[in-house]
């Protein structure tokens, strides 16, 4: 099947109810699909591959809930408060639905499928199920629904369950979910925001590591590694149709590793494949041969992580910007770190979750690494990646943890000095070891202190991390207007300190990225206003700058931009443009 094929699944009905069958002269107007998301990186992507799929059918996508005849509820399980909005928002669709509007609504995501087919009988007004496993099933789930009135449940459920319907070769006709990617349709100009010029490629699903807090393993299963060529090709595609930063996504990315020849289809073409268990990575001679001869004690060939970066950095030279996440701290060797050192365009800036400073909590959690193993892989990225800057996750009061081993948490944050860190109070989630088997006996207040006194040390190291940019010039990646500043401000003198202006949209925080404004509709200014725009440097900082407001300032979303940083704060940085930018036609392209 081409890279760029629909899928090939039952179309969509009109209104009406009756079938309706896609030909050329047929155009899209048909049911609108509305699609709410929560929780990670890769649940952002798994609903941009279900929009295009349905799009691909004939179904039209909108962000208007109040006039969708289909609603999709894309869920995150990793914390309660995620759950709790998506249940929320079911009880909300629910009551619209017995007051009488005609809504299908679909639950998809990690929710679904940790909570299973018990949810259609607590929440009725549920149509159907469908796990980031089986999304690749999803518009059959609809279609299902949309056909009949009465449903038997198996036919209302795509659920992965306890054991995965992979297999470890994954055959050709079991694993259609690598489809899903494969048929991705992208178009950067129908992205609001500055979002098509940035995109997410997939390179694996699910994880091995169960950590006892966590339920991604059984939400979304085993490690399966794409095929380095399809990763490169679709990488390819999307520079192609204007992307300018790509970010890899996987739950251990760096454990990438494919074995060629080891899943084949009927048609000679390579096949995902279930990844490796973590011990495989912990023999360091093998794992060096691996990166200097390409191939395994058998001789296969096989591709690296420091592979794939390799040659998505040589193989699309046209993308200005590759990025990755998340990356598991144990196991992240040299090589990575060598590619990184010698690729320009390999964006500055890792995600190395350490969720404690303490090796007993560590050990509960599961980890696999201690805190002298995860601060030896810190003082290695520093010494290759000088200008590197670093996020982490922490997760405060989990079972057992006393004043000392958080003390060591808070040492740990003094020692790395992250750029930022999301801090989150421990939640037990049912399904996980911790939930079964540890006490969670830290009392809510203690979670609560932690927690607030991790964020204002982590809000002072933010400080000065960001002031260590000051003098410098950064290309910026702009995303997004996020207001006019005073008319006629004379331009800022570096050293000195000034307000900026920084509203995060509702729901949204400052770890989230998310700024209030729409590029396309700035407020109301006149010509000798100034517009503050926002972006992204290579090291991930936000940075905001003036535009002119007659240089149209929404025209720069999408572009990179030179700006020499002079200020910060602990959330950003502001600077100023190097050269007019907005007076040089095609800046960015």
């Amino acid at each position: 099947m081409p890279a760029d094929a629909p899928l090939p699944i039952l179309a969509p009905v009109e209104p009406g109810g009756s079938l309706r069958e896609p030909g050329p002269d047929h155009g899209a107007p048909g049911l609108s699909v509305c699609i709410h998301t929560w929780g990670c990186q890769m649940n952002e992507l798994d609903s941009e591959l279900v929009r295009g799929s349905l799009a691909a059918l004939g179904y039209r996508i909108t962000a208007d809930d109040a006039g969708a005849d289909v609603i999709l509820l894309n869920t995150c399980s990793v914390r309660e408060q995620a759950e709790n909005k998506a249940l929320s928002e079911v009880g909300i669709l629910g009551r619209r639905k017995a007051a009488g509007r005609r809504l299908v609504l679909g639950l998809i995501g990690c929710l679904a499928e940790r909570e299973g087919a018990r949810l259609l009988s607590r929440f009725p007004q549920i149509d159907f199920l469908c796990g980031p496993g089986e999304l690749d099933r999803l518009p059959h789930l609809l279609d299902n629904v949309l056909r009949a009135e009465a449903l038997e449940r198996a036919e209302r459920v795509a659920l992965q369950g306890s054991s995965s319907r992979r297999s470890k070769t994954l055959e050709a006709a079991a694993d259609s979910l690598e489809l899903l990617d494969l048929s991705r349709a992208f178009d950067p100009e129908q992205r609001a925001d500055g979002a098509g010029r940035s995109a997410y490629v997939r390179i694996t699903r699910g994880c091995n590591k169960f950590c006892t807090y966590c339920v991604v393993p059984r939400t979304r299963g085993p490690e399966i590694h794409r095929p380095p060529d399809a990763i490169v090709d679709e990488c390819r595609r999307l520079a192609n149709a204007g992307v300018h930063e790509i970010t890899l996504l996987g739950q251990t990315v760096n454990h990438y590793l494919y074995v060629h020849g080891a899943a084949v289809g009927a048609d000679g073409r390579e096949l995902a494949q279930v990844g490796p268990p973590g011990a495989a990575f912990r023999d360091e001679a093998a794992m060096r041969a691996l990166a200097r001869h390409g191939s395994g004690r058998a001789g296969q060939r096989v591709t690296t992580f420091a592979d794939l970066l390799h040659r998505i950095h040589e193989e699309v030279p046209h993308l200005a910007r590759l990025r990755f996440v998340t990356s598991y701290p144990r196991d992240f060797g040299d090589d990575i770190l060598d590619v990184m050192a010698a690729s320009p365009r390999l964006c500055r800036y890792l995600h190395l979750p350490a969720q404690s400073g303490s090796n007993t909590v560590l050990a509960r959690m599961n980890r696999g690494y201690t805190r002298e193993i995860y601060l030896d892989l810190i003082d290695r990225v520093r010494d290759r990646l000088p200008d590197v800057c670093i996020a982490g996750d922490i997760i405060v009061g989990f079972c057992g943890e006393t004043d000392a081993e958080y003390d060591e948490t808070r040492s740990l944050l003094e020692r790395v000095r992250y750029k930022n860190t999301f801090i989150f109070k421990y939640s037990p989630r049912p399904g996980t070891t911790a939930f079964d088997r540890q006490l969670d006996d830290v009392p809510e207040a203690v979670k609560r202190r932690r927690n607030n006194d991790l964020l204002a040390l982590q809000a002072v190291i933010s400080r000065e991390v960001h002031a260590g940019w000051v003098g410098r010039t950064e290309t910026v990646l702009v995303e997004r207007v996020t207001g006019h500043r005073s008319r006629g401000q004379a331009p800022h003198r570096p050293g000195t300190s000034r307000a900026v202006e920084l509203r995060w949209t509702a729901g949204s925080g400052p770890g989230s990225g998310n700024l209030a404004g729409s590029p396309g509709t700035p407020p109301a200014a006149t010509g000798s206003d100034l517009v503050q725009v926002s972006g992204r440097t290579r090291g991930d900082l936000i940075t905001v700058f003036d535009v002119p407001a007659a240089a149209d300032p929404s025209s720069l979303v999408g572009s990179l931009v030179e700006v020499r940083i002079v200020g910060s704060g602990p959330l950003l940085l502001h600077g100023e443009v190097q050269a007019p930018a907005w007076a040089a036609p095609g800046v960015g392209a």
